[in-house]
């Protein structure tokens, strides 16, 4: 684990290799796995290696992270074939849906979206 991982966190662990996770791209500062609870036929989560609870924080402490984030995201969209057709997500609370306190970026793709979002 990271330096500042977290033992009790879903997504250290997966970064680390303790949990196992359908694995689409990684690189040095990020990891790309399924989300065990597709919401749209492509659903990929991107979190960074180091433990940070959600994207303000991330924003506040690490701003080069966040576009780290984005970047891998704009990889996995490539690879998954969602062409510049994809969603982002980051949710910050429990109120906003943020069920995992280590931030993350959905990557949403392979139907249509509506709008507003729930």
């Amino acid at each position: 684990m990271t330096s500042n991982a977290d033992a009790t966190c879903l997504f250290c662990r997966i970064v680390a290799g303790d949990l196992p996770a359908d694995v689409v791209h990684e690189d040095d500062h990020t990891l790309a796995f399924r989300d065990v609870n597709p919401q749209a036929p492509t659903h990929v989560l991107v979190v960074p290696r180091e433990h940070h609870a959600n994207a303000a924080m991330l924003a506040s402490e690490q701003p080069q992270l966040v576009a780290a984030l984005v970047n891998a995201a704009g990889v996995v969209a490539g690879n998954e074939g969602l062409g510049e057709n994809y969603r982002l997500v980051f949710n910050t609370g429990p109120d906003a849906g943020q069920s995992v306190f280590h931030v993350h970026l959905h990557v949403l793709g392979g139907r249509g979206f509506s709008w507003p979002p729930g």
